[in-house]
């Protein structure tokens, strides 16, 4: 098995041929979903005692199991936060997975972390960190917002000195993992009331105001692009408050914070460069493969004086404090070096290109909005921020919406589902694919006519 004999080799031939073929793919199909009932038919299990020639589970891994994956990076995914990866990106992974990487420390992995560290910094002069920001890539955002919100909780927990049970402000349309970050940390959210999906300064001052223990509250969250609505926090107010009251401040820009790049729309994340913390997703709208989140503090200190793990067998990671360990900055040890095609894709690319890249989907998303505003039988519910655009079919239910949605997954013409605003069923294009184009789009609401 670790020999690079036959069968390696034949193995290697067909990963060779399926990822040249997967890549050259124009337009990606979007696939579909199966039921379990489905996949025990097509894909009877091939793990036993002996042997199976690759090309077999090749062939069914190809025939069956990739069709039955719905592919985020078809420009026809508009679901959720679709993924786009550059074609560099997905070759320069295969080399991280094939060198057997283990990002978790510099004497370990000087150089992967040293190339890392650079796209870091690019993410950090995006957002106007200063020069000590640094931090680390994690699997996702879920893992950046627990990391981040642990450090605010003990930063917090240290200025009291004691172990208090302690709590978040955000608003409802923060990110699910952040009310999953709460019940993990023994942390309670503190509801901030939002107008129209943001979350505005007016309203934080006045929950801060009538909060009868602030010293208590840990930390300030706000969002750079709501996962539901794209929309962009009042960033700037957030982090009056923050300060003011000595809060950490946090800031989730998992998908958003793409737009850092954007000079149209830059202007709207003002306040971000005050943050104590922020997470990016590459793997969303910067164009990397799954799963790649850059979590940066201002002040990575903070972090290290929480995260770093002590046990015997890491002493010798140790010895010099001025090497840069991710493992000190997220609650992870292990970690794969996963910001490295992030890092290889920026520099064959350059700048320039993840900004056009960028503002296509922006541009597209501004379009096809004013196709719904002026649409004679669908409503647009407000104006993007940034690449989300909702809408609502007048007279649908909710069952409507839902089967309209197979039916176009079916067919291939678009993987859209439903989601719910101010409890109402509407529609999303979530646009982060830079091939996404105004006329499939058209398309695609030519079926709700």
């Amino acid at each position: 098995m670790h020999s690079f004999d036959s069968r390696a080799e034949r193995t290697l031939e067909l990963a060779i041929d399926y990822v040249r073929n997967r890549l050259a793919q124009e337009p990606i199909p979007l696939d579909h979903s199966a039921t379990l009932a489905e996949l025990l038919v097509a894909a009877p299990g091939l793990i036993g005692e002996d042997p199976v020639d690759p090309e077999i589970v090749f062939e069914q891994y190809e025939s069956v199991i990739a069709k039955a994956v719905i592919s985020a990076d078809s420009e026809r995914f508009l679901s959720f936060i679709p993924s786009a990866p550059t074609k560099a990106s997905c070759l320069f992974d295969m080399v991280v997975s094939a060198s057997a990487l283990n990002g978790t420390s510099w004497l370990e992995s000087a150089g992967a972390i040293y190339a890392e560290n650079q796209a870091l910094r690019v993410i950090a002069d995006q957002a106007g960190f200063g020069p000590d920001a640094g931090g680390c890539f994690v699997s996702g955002g879920s893992a950046g917002n627990l990391s981040a919100l642990t450090v605010a909780r003990d930063v917090a927990r240290a200025r009291r000195g004691d172990r208090a049970r302690m709590r978040i402000l955000a608003s409802a349309e923060a990110h699910s993992s952040i009310k999953n970050t709460a019940s993990i940390l023994d942390c309670d959210i503190v509801p901030v009331p939002i107008w129209h999906g943001r979350l505005e300064g007016d309203a934080l001052r006045a929950a801060a105001a009538a909060d009868s223990d602030p010293d208590t509250i840990c930390a300030v969250v706000a969002t750079a692009g709501t996962t539901n609505a794209g929309i962009i926090d009042d960033l700037a107010g957030a982090a009056e408050v923050a300060h003011r009251y000595g809060w950490w401040f946090h800031v989730d820009a998992a998908y958003g914070g793409a737009g850092l790049f954007a000079p149209s729309v830059r202007h709207r994340f003002t306040g971000i460069e005050q943050a104590d913390s922020m997470i990016v997703d590459p793997h969303k709208w910067l164009f990397s493969p799954l799963d790649c989140a850059a979590l940066i503090y201002a002040h990575p200190n903070k972090a290290k004086a929480v995260h770093t793990q002590d046990a015997s067998y890491l002493d010798s990671i140790r010895v010099n404090d001025a090497e840069w360990n991710p493992t000190d900055f997220a609650y992870h040890l292990s970690r794969r070096a996963r910001g490295l095609a992030t890092w290889f894709s920026m520099a064959v690319y350059g700048l320039a290109a993840y900004r056009d890249a960028v503002e296509s989907s922006l541009k597209t998303a501004a379009q096809i909005a004013d196709r719904i505003e002026n649409s004679p039988h669908l409503d647009l519910i407000c104006r993007p921020d940034l690449s989300i655009v909702m809408f609502r079919r007048r007279g649908w239910s909710e069952a409507e919406y839902q089967d309209w949605s197979m039916r176009q997954l079916e067919a291939g013409t678009a993987f859209a589902m439903p989601s719910q605003w101010e409890g109402e069923p509407m529609m999303r294009f979530a646009i982060v694919n830079p091939r996404t184009t105004l006329a499939m789009l058209d398309e695609i609401l030519d079926t709700l006519g």
